[in-house]
């Protein structure tokens, strides 16, 4: 079986001719209106992600602006209350001082007081030894002297224990200037307005 196959043929009719040129025409003006409109609608939606992004922008702008303002007030109270621990320290300080002063004039009553106990019970014993027995006298000189040296050695022990306590006040004084350092470096950093 031989299939035959239908091909079409142009026309040489000049109306026909004339009609599916128009058709043609038209499908071509067709095809570029809708390429149009689907140009015009991306244009739209590409505005429209402008006008969004426009949006967005502004608002994450007014967002960094509010932390901006809002870092602004915490530094200048951070400001204040590293200038508040800058004068506590500075009063800290002069009460240091003050009690280091103390401290010496304490040592010194001490020293004075402890002396004179000393010297009261020893002459206290002395004197209850000479009333009761004169005949011991050497012996008693000799306690008097050894009552004395460990009265000495006491005492320095005291003077010795009293010069550390005033040592530690003194490094205590000196940690605490070197504790404020860091809040007076920060108020020359950022100075109190």
């Amino acid at each position: 079986m031989t299939e035959t196959t239908n091909q079409p043929k142009a026309s040489t009719n000049e109306t026909v001719l004339q009609q599916q040129y128009m058709r043609a025409l038209g499908s071509f003006e067709g095809i570029i209106l809708s390429q149009i409109d689907v140009k015009n609608k991306l244009g739209d939606r590409l505005n429209y992600s402008i006008r969004a992004g426009i949006i967005i922008l502004g608002a994450i702008a007014f967002s960094i602006l509010i932390l901006l303002l809002t870092l602004t007030t915490q530094l200048n109270r951070i400001t204040e209350v590293v200038s508040n621990i800058d004068n506590h320290f500075g009063s800290i300080s002069e009460k240091m001082t003050r009690i280091d002063d103390h401290m010496g004039s304490m040592e010194k009553q001490v020293a004075l007081i402890e002396a004179m106990d000393a010297r009261i019970d020893v002459m206290d014993g002395e004197m209850a030894l000479i009333a009761g027995n004169m005949s011991q006298m050497e012996g008693t000189v000799g306690g008097i002297t050894q009552n004395m040296t460990s009265v000495r050695d006491q005492l320095g022990a005291i003077a010795l224990t009293i010069d550390q306590v005033n040592n530690e006040m003194q490094i205590m004084t000196h940690e605490m200037h070197r504790m404020g350092k860091p809040a007076r470096s920060m108020n020359k950093m950022f100075p109190f307005p």
